[in-house]
This record gives C-alpha cells, sequence and structure tokens, in this order.
C-alpha cells in the first residue's frame, strides 16, 4: 500500500480475509486499496463489510462516505459523515466532507454552518477555506467568499480550487482581468479540472473573446461531456458568431443534461428569436421565467448588435 502497489495489496488482503473472514481491518485496508485504484464499487462493498463487522469503526464511515460522493450517493455520504460526526466530533475531516456533500445538496445554511465548525477544528487547512469560498459564492456573499479564498491561498498556493473559487468572485465583481488570471492559476494546477476551462472560457466571453471562449470551452467538453454549463457557454460562443443552428444544438444538449438552466432557456430562445422562430422563441421563454429567469431582457443583452439584424419582439 504504502508502495503504491494496489494489486499486490489487494491480492495480500485477499488472503488476510480468506484466513479470517470476518477480519473488518482487512476489508477496510482492502476498500482503501480498491478506492486508490479506482474501482469504486468494490471499495463501496469492503466498506459496507468492515462497517457490519465493526459498526463503531469511524474510519470505514469516513471512506465510504467519500466513495458514495464519489458515485453521485449525496444523501449516503452525508448519513456517514454525520456517523463520524457521532463518534468523533472533533473530526475537522468529517465536517468538512459533510459540508461540501450539504452544499451540493442544496443546503448552503447548513454547508456553511458545517464548514465553520471544521475551520474552529482545523484553521490552517486551506482545503476548508476554499470550501466555504464556495458556497458563499453561490450564496451571493461575494465579499465573503474573497476573503475565504484569500485565506485559503495565504495557506496553501496550490490551492486549484481556490484560484477558481476567488476568479469567480472576482468576475461576478466585473473585474475579468484579475478572475482570467486566478483561472489561469487554477488551470495550470489542475490542468484535467473541465470546470476551471469552463469558467475562463465564460470569463473570454464576457470579455468579447470569442476564440478564445472557444478554445477553453471545447477543452471543458472534451474533459467532461457531461458539464451542462460549458455546452451552454459554447452555444453562446456560437451565438455570437451568428451561427444560431449551432447555438441552439448545444443549449439543447445543456439542456439535455440539465433541464434546470433556466438562463439557458433564455439564451436558446434569443437563438430562435434570431431565426424568426416565434412559437419554439416564446415556449423557452416560457419555460425560463417558469424556472426564475428572465425573458426579454435575457433575449436584449444576448442578441448581437448586427447590422440589418432581427431585434427581439
Amino acid at each position: 500500500m504504502a508502495k503504491g502497489e494496489w494489486d499486490r495489496a489487494i491480492a495480500d488482503y485477499d488472503l488476510a480475509i480468506a484466513f479470517d473472514p470476518r477480519a473488518a481491518a482487512a476489508y477496510y485496508n482492502r476498500g482503501l486499496a480498491q478506492r486508490c485504484k479506482g474501482d469504486l464499487a468494490g471499495a463501496l462493498g469492503d466498506f459496507d463489510r468492515a462497517i457490519e463487522l465493526d459498526p463503531h469503526g469511524a474510519k470505514a464511515y469516513l471512506s465510504r462516505g467519500l466513495v458514495s460522493y464519489a458515485l453521485g450517493k449525496v444523501d449516503a455520504a452525508i448519513g456517514d459523515f454525520s456517523r463520524v460526526i457521532e463518534f468523533d466530533p472533533r473530526n475537522a475531516q468529517a465536517w468538512n466532507n459533510r459540508g461540501k456533500a450539504r452544499g451540493d445538496h442544496g443546503d448552503l445554511a447548513g454547508a456553511i454552518a458545517d464548514f465553520d465548525q471544521a475551520i474552529k477544528l482545523d484553521s490552517r487547512n486551506s482545503v476548508i477555506w476554499g470550501n466555504r469560498c464556495g458556497v458563499h459564492y453561490v450564496q451571493g456573499a461575494i465579499e465573503s467568499a474573497l476573503a475565504d479564498c484569500d485565506k485559503a491561498l495565504k495557506l496553501d498556493l496550490r490551492n486549484a480550487d481556490a484560484w477558481n473559487g476567488r476568479g469567480l468572485a472576482r468576475q461576478r465583481k466585473g473585474d475579468l482581468g484579475s478572475a482570467l488570471a486566478d483561472f489561469d492559476r487554477a488551470v495550470a494546477l489542475a490542468p484535467q479540472q473541465a470546470g476551471f476551462y469552463n469558467n475562463r472560457g465564460e470569463a473570454w466571453l464576457l470579455r468579447g473573446e470569442s476564440e478564445r471562449a472557444l478554445v477553453d470551452l471545447n477543452r471543458a467538453i472534451a474533459l467532461n461531456q457531461r458539464l451542462g454549463e460549458a455546452w451552454s457557454n459554447r452555444g453562446r460562443v456560437w451565438f455570437f458568431k451568428e451561427d444560431f443552428a449551432r447555438a441552439i444544438a448545444d443549449f439543447d444538449e445543456a439542456l439535455k443534461l440539465n433541464p434546470r438552466l433556466a438562463d439557458t432557456y433564455c439564451k436558446r430562445g434569443a437563438a430562435w428569436l434570431a431565426l424568426d422562430k416565434l412559437v419554439e422563441a416564446e415556449s423557452d421563454f416560457t419555460r425560463c421565467r417558469a424556472l426564475g429567469g428572465t425573458q426579454k431582457p435575457d433575449a436584449e443583452k444576448l442578441l448581437p448588435e448586427m447590422e440589418g439584424g432581427r431585434r427581439p419582439r
């Protein structure tokens, strides 16, 4: 295990389990090796068995929670992290992990409360500050987000999530130059993170640099074809290039992946409007409003100044 030889470690744990099928530690350790190898389903099964044999093993709950979270089983992850906190209320990692899961679940107040507790227990942990920064950003508390990401970066300049979070907050404040510099650092530190390319692509788009935006958004989609926001942003690029058919195709894909993207309905509606497809445009604007988006203001913003072009009606 220490040398990273996962297959050999698993083979040894297989032998340990063969000798003693009730050895909870062997199942737990094999689960760790399976997780490191990328076999999340195998890891989950081993952690289940370890917990069955030793229901008070906090480490197994923590590890199972991480695997469940990675598999998108957010409710199960929250349950496991809560069990760790019951056993060990001073476990900062469990508070932090539950905060992340609660944030993904939309419980932003609960997430902040968990991150607050995690920071009380481990105030030098850059990751926790960066995670709280992200939730403050989603809440719209931009100054708090900036303060948290600044703190995270003071503690660790290699925290890619903190660079990305600060970039988002700076972008929200209209400081696109600083936001782009932060996204550059995030991408340099985590070049396989699709979301960072998407965020930088959107910043380029807001700056009116559609070609640079297109490069980043193509990269984001290549890394993660299920990232609806990247498809939506690339659709905006095609829109500004007046290639409305390609814009609509990308908006279609974005909404197939995430039907709750209200603004994307508005953007697709604007594209239909540019093609004089009034029925389709009105349908999208209606859906946009139902999800909390806007109608004509969004279309006015999106439709470019085109000589002799069509304007929203």
